[in-house]
């Protein structure tokens, strides 16, 4: 065998030892949608607080979580679309609350007010700030946690991860990092995720 066929095979050989690695690496990334170590279904939520199919699939989301209990995990993440004015501010509120123990009640006001506020070419902190008001937050904590580049930086990660994962529209489910497909109803979604626990 001559010398230039000898180091084409390495070449050939080391490529597909690389891409080999890649695929194996790809297949096993479960940033999107891990499942929990004990085998219990996790389903992650990718979300836009502005976004109106976000706000019809919340109660169906709910009562999922309500009649599972602890035997699913369901994970909410940010995935505000730049071009809703108000999405971004809206999820670093959300996590502001969190900050104090009331992430998911925060998560049920924008919802519930979102004909309010969504939509809007200005800003909505007022509103926002009006929320944890209703909630009973340290005011000035919540505020000082609107202004945390360190807040702002954990939401859009949470977008670039979901991006690396395929999400192109809000809201986007995955089940033990499967994406779902289909219209994200109570039933569709309960299925999948009994397809995933038999």
């Amino acid at each position: 065998m001559s010398k230039n066929a000898r180091l084409s095979l390495i070449i050939v050989a080391v490529v597909a030892v690389v891409v080999a690695g890649f695929l194996l690496f790809s297949r096993n990334d479960t940033t999107a949608a891990p499942q929990s170590a004990d085998g219990r279904v996790t389903v992650v939520e990718y979300l836009d607080l502005e976004c109106p199919s976000c706000r019809a699939a919340y109660p169906g989301v709910e009562r999922l979580k309500t009649e599972y209990g602890e035997r699913v995990t369901f994970d909410v993440r940010h995935f505000p679309i730049p071009s809703h004015r108000n999405s971004e501010l809206a999820a670093v509120a959300v996590e502001a609350a969190g900050a104090q123990g009331k992430r998911d009640d925060m998560f049920r006001l924008m919802f519930d007010a979102q004909q309010e506020w969504a939509g809007q070419q200005t800003s909505q902190r007022a509103a926002f700030t009006g929320f944890a008001q209703q909630l009973g937050l340290d005011q000035a904590a919540f505020d000082k946690a609107l202004d945390d580049p360190a807040l702002r930086e954990r939401v859009l990660a949470q977008r670039t991860e979901g991006s690396k994962a395929g999400v192109t529209g809000t809201p986007t489910f995955f089940i033990n990092g499967t994406k779902f497909t289909g219209a994200p109803t109570y039933d569709a979604l309960k299925a999948a995720i009994e397809k995933v626990r038999s």
